[in-house]
């Protein structure tokens, strides 16, 4: 290839792929105040403004708080019109692109507010938190392209479960019964549908965070594997790994997921249809906690709480070992 142009076309092309495949870190001179930050920005500018109010004093009256707000808009423009003077730029310009200087402005000024209008101290702490906090999740979702992976992963989803049909349908017959021999047990019902709220939900997180952990521990042969079968002339660098580590994570969680959620629905009508109340009185000492019902061929239905924690057990149960 030639002709400049098209060589520069060709290269805009694959950058726009790689983006749009939530692999943004592979384009080369890749910055993040560049190319993170600065598609950032209107974001940025939004939150920048509205802590303005951060002038506010909740002890002060009235009129002296519209001062305050006032002079916090005077101190904060002012502040970034030199900025912007310092870098070249109009004195009112809204930056293009944003560097280290810009996001230092965006994350100290706003503290100076609740300083300066009546030293409020824990205030001005929470607000440069919040700050960084914000810088680090655009950073995240934003360099690593988390969007642009769940949309591409999305549609080709049937593409991907195909891939590893395989591997389900060996495990889903092991699977089912297992699952079955576990969900008609009391001691089931027992445990996940008489705990507490916060007993229940701190299990369904320590499912959720094995499973990633078994995810986490194959990544890297994973990425070596793609790495050998490819035919690239140049090795990937250490972040563009991660980003690759990704999408692969993300592919695979939400195939897990798919596969946890449609075990859990299975669950959901089979107990409704077999477990009656009479059950459930032997199983766990009372009917249950009813959430609704479902009209079904003259008969009703109950949906219960009991029902719902159990088939979610079940099916936690069942997504981490297809992990």
């Amino acid at each position: 290839m030639d002709d400049p142009l098209e060589r520069d076309r060709r290269i805009q092309e694959l950058e726009r792929r790689f983006r749009s495949a939530g692999l943004p870190l592979l384009t080369e001179n890749y910055s993040a105040t560049e190319d993170v930050f600065t598609r950032a920005i209107p974001l940025l500018a939004v939150v920048f403004v509205f802590e303005i109010l951060g002038a506010i004093n909740l002890d002060w009256p009235a009129a002296l708080n519209v001062l305050a707000l006032l002079g916090g808009v005077a101190l904060l423009l002012g502040a970034f019109g030199l900025l912007n003077v310092s870098r070249g730029r109009a004195f009112f310009s809204i930056p293009r692109k944003l560097g280290v200087p810009e996001l230092t402005a965006f994350v100290v000024l706003p503290v100076v507010l609740p300083l300066v209008f009546g030293g409020q101290l824990m205030s001005a702490l929470i607000t440069g938190l919040g700050n960084l906090l914000l810088l680090g999740v655009i950073w995240l979702v934003v360099g690593f392209g988390v969007f642009s992976i769940l949309r591409w992963t999305a549609a080709r989803f049937v593409q991907l479960l195909g891939a590893s049909l395989t591997l389900l349908v060996r495990a889903l017959p092991l699977l089912l019964f297992f699952s079955l021999v576990t969900f008609f047990t009391n001691e089931y019902w027992q445990l996940f549908g008489d705990a507490s709220d916060v007993i229940f939900y701190a299990g369904a997180g320590m499912f959720a965070l094995i499973t990633a952990i078994f995810l986490i521990v194959r990544l890297p042969g994973s990425v070596r594997d793609l790495e050998r079968a490819s035919t690239l002339e140049v090795p990937l660098r250490r972040r563009q790994r991660v980003n690759v580590a990704l999408v692969i994570f993300l592919a695979q969680a939400l195939q897990i997921a798919f596969v946890g959620v449609a075990i859990w629905l299975f669950f959901m009508v089979f107990g409704a249809l077999l477990v009656t109340p009479a059950i459930r009185m032997d199983w766990i000492g009372n009917e249950g906690i009813e959430l609704f019902t479902i009209p079904f061929f003259g008969e009703q239905l109950e949906i219960t709480k009991q029902l719902v924690r159990t088939a979610a057990g079940v099916a936690s149960f069942s997504a981490l070992y297809y992990a």
